[in-house]
């Protein structure tokens, strides 16, 4: 049975952190985008436990009208920090109108936001002495569930070895407020569930990447090839070597 201690892996996870900056910008601040769910919850949690609260903005981007908005201006609230809200939906409809008359694409649609919202964190992070923190966690990127240069991008990446099952304990021990905690996923761009987009639990995607159990086989052939067809995501780009 896989056993995990929260406490030590956020108290590991923010000495990560500080030695990050130590490293990398010892004056800098830690630009999150907010989104109002567990990733990016506890990822501007522990920078806040990193760093201080004076040193972690929160960006919360909402594209057009964000039924849960609500959700990312309590967090932010909860742990006091300065914050940005910057709506992006003017700007993915300027470049989508801009694009050349060409059939665009259901993927482009789904993509271009999230890559806005990440230029839009690098623009704030590059004006305010940022570092860009990158809230993706293993259980997404183990199917691929992210999208490249877009919430995959980022500085530094305090959650992509940990399991959502392992994100939500370690909020639960930083006492972030349950409903953060335990919001359901939604990619707030087609209107489904994490979940349902991708037709599994993370419970169960999380037991098998930690445990290598999953009884269903029909279930364990369809992670390993989602694995298998993403895995480019979470490799360098292909350079050519003289």
């Amino acid at each position: 049975m896989y056993d995990f201690n929260a406490k030590e892996m956020k108290d590991r996870c923010v000495d990560w952190i500080r030695d990050f900056f130590a490293k990398n910008g010892p004056d800098c601040n830690a630009v999150v985008g907010i989104s109002g769910g567990k990733d990016s919850s506890v990822v501007a949690a522990l920078c806040v436990e990193a760093l201080g609260k004076d040193r972690v903005i929160g960006v919360l981007m909402p594209c057009g009208v964000q039924a849960d908005i609500e959700m990312a201006r309590k967090l932010v609230n909860h742990l006091g920090i300065k914050n940005y809200e910057v709506n992006v939906e003017a700007a993915v409809n300027g470049l989508l109108n801009a694009l050349p008359d060409i059939e665009i694409s259901t993927q482009t649609k789904t993509n271009l936001p999230p890559r806005i919202r990440m230029a839009t964190l690098y623009a704030v992070g590059q004006s305010v002495n940022g570092r860009v923190a990158n809230t993706c966690n293993l259980s997404e990127d183990w199917v691929g569930y992210s999208t490249r240069y877009g919430d995959a991008a980022g500085d530094f990446s305090p959650l992509s070895r940990l399991t959502v099952t392992e994100v939500k304990a370690i909020g639960r021990e930083m006492g972030l407020p349950e409903d953060l905690v335990e919001k359901v996923p939604i990619d707030g761009l087609c209107g489904k569930t994490d979940e349902e987009n991708l037709g599994f639990t993370y419970a169960a995607l999380d037991q098998y990447i930690r445990e290598g159990i999953c009884e269903d086989k029909e279930l364990k052939e369809k992670i390993d090839r989602m694995h298998e067809r993403n895995l480019f995501k979470l490799e360098l780009m292909p350079c050519f070597e003289p």
